[in-house]
């Protein structure tokens, strides 16, 4: 007899299921919490855009668009990608949605997130995140603003003293401008100790450089000039009030000048908060200021900062996970009347007490059922109950075991079944 094999999951992605899905939830809901007391508001976009939307946004010699992008023709011949992140998304859709005459917008988004890499601890090609916008602010005030949310949300799962943040700012254009000219006339000057990778963006696209992962090209970034002496009086103004704020919100944070983003839109501030527990990709909260890219998506210039983190990232960080919501489990004994059976399960739904029915089996079976799904009751109905209108309750915690009567159970349900249903 043919056996057919299990189809497995595609490489790299991965099912949400038990505990990695109430983890999963977890951060979700703490983020949607925390973000909701910033006043930002939940956007969804779809999960597949134009091409053009990220190869605008990432730009065409970014490591997303050359290698990792999910692309595809549809039946019309139309270059679609799936989002490999949602900072270009949430810009494409503040401009289609004539939004940019109403700012400022604060922006809460998750969802899944594409990307062809490979796959390591906390990383998938199925990936999801959280992130939070900021369109229409362009103070130092904002920044910081934004760095603390995401510093409280990282407080909220309690996994804050797990990370550090990292601070850099990448000034305005003249700054950039005056420190790229510096470091090609660094890189040009050691060219013959970089790797083939850095030498193709030291032609189109130099900071990028500093993003190396090469072991060789990071020595030589070791004496590579740093932005700090290129500043203008307008950029330092911005740095040192962006540091003051920050202090003002208690955020602490140590100047990392390597943290870039080696597009022209981005400018000022960039931040990675950075753990060590996840091996060699510890970055789990990162963003920074990019004043040009609603101008990418054909709108206006608007001046914007924001930061994503990964889902799964921060659920292998929490140190406590969460429980699954408990429930009462009726049992019925024999062959009891189903209406009162139904009666008794939407009249404890119906007081938002989380109720199953312990379906067949031995009465033996379906305790372990119970016990295993962590009910915090169970309630036993037969024949002989219903005849005189009554139910056994065992409380699973103490074992002990009550009669009450069916309109008893009805009207002080949550009594009871003294529990935190809520």
């Amino acid at each position: 007899m043919h056996t057919i094999q299990p189809i497995q999951p595609v490489r790299g992605t991965h099912d949400l299921i038990g505990d990695h899905k109430l983890s999963h939830l977890h951060v979700i809901q703490t983020a949607r919490h925390i973000v909701s007391l910033y006043g930002f508001e939940e956007w969804s976009t779809p999960i597949f855009e134009e091409t053009r939307v990220f190869s605008r946004s990432l730009g065409d010699l970014s490591d997303v668009v050359s290698k990792e992008m999910y692309s595809f023709q549809d039946r019309e011949g139309e270059s679609l990608t799936l989002r490999p992140e949602g900072t270009a998304a949430i810009c494409r859709a503040l401009v289609t949605n004539t939004l940019t005459q109403s700012l400022p917008q604060k922006v809460f988004y998750t969802g899944p997130m594409f990307r062809y890499e490979r796959p390591q601890k906390g990383r998938y090609r199925q990936f999801h995140q959280i992130g939070a916008e900021l369109l229409g602010a362009a103070e130092p005030l904002a920044d910081a603003e934004v760095i603390a949310m995401g510093f409280e949300v990282l407080k909220a799962l309690g996994i804050a003293d797990s990370v550090t943040l990292e601070l850099n700012t990448l000034g305005d254009t003249q700054s950039r401008d005056a420190w790229r000219k510096a470091l090609v006339d660094y890189f040009v000057a050691h060219k013959h100790r970089l790797s083939e990778e850095s030498l193709t963006r030291l032609e189109k696209n130099p900071l990028r450089i500093l993003d190396s992962k090469d072991e060789g090209d990071k020595t030589l970034l070791a004496e590579a000039p740093t932005i700090e002496p290129f500043l203008t009086p307008e950029s330092r103004i911005f740095w040192e009030e962006l540091q003051q704020n920050l202090n003002m919100f208690g955020v602490q944070y140590v100047v990392n000048p390597y943290i870039v983003r080696g597009l022209d839109y981005y400018n000022h501030t960039a931040f990675e908060f950075v753990t060590t527990h996840l091996g060699a990709q510890g970055t789990v909260l990162a963003g920074g200021r990019y004043d040009g890219l609603v101008n990418q998506m054909g709108g206006p210039d608007v001046p914007a900062i924001g930061w994503a983190a990964g889902v799964e990232r921060l659920s292998l960080l929490l140190k406590e996970k969460p429980q699954a919501a408990r429930s009462v489990v009726l049992v019925p004994i024999g062959a009891p009347s189903q209406e009162r059976v139904c009666h008794i399960l939407q009249g404890l739904r119906a007081q938002n007490i989380r109720t199953e029915i312990g379906y067949k089996g031995s009465l033996r079976k379906r305790m372990e059922r119970a016990g295993k799904r962590n009910a915090s009751h169970v309630i036993f109905i037969g024949e002989d109950e219903l005849a005189r209108d009554v139910v056994r309750v065992k409380n699973m915690e103490n074992g002990q075991e009550t009669e009450v009567t069916c309109a008893c159970l009805m009207q002080e349900a949550k009594e009871i079944l003294s529990h935190d249903f809520e």
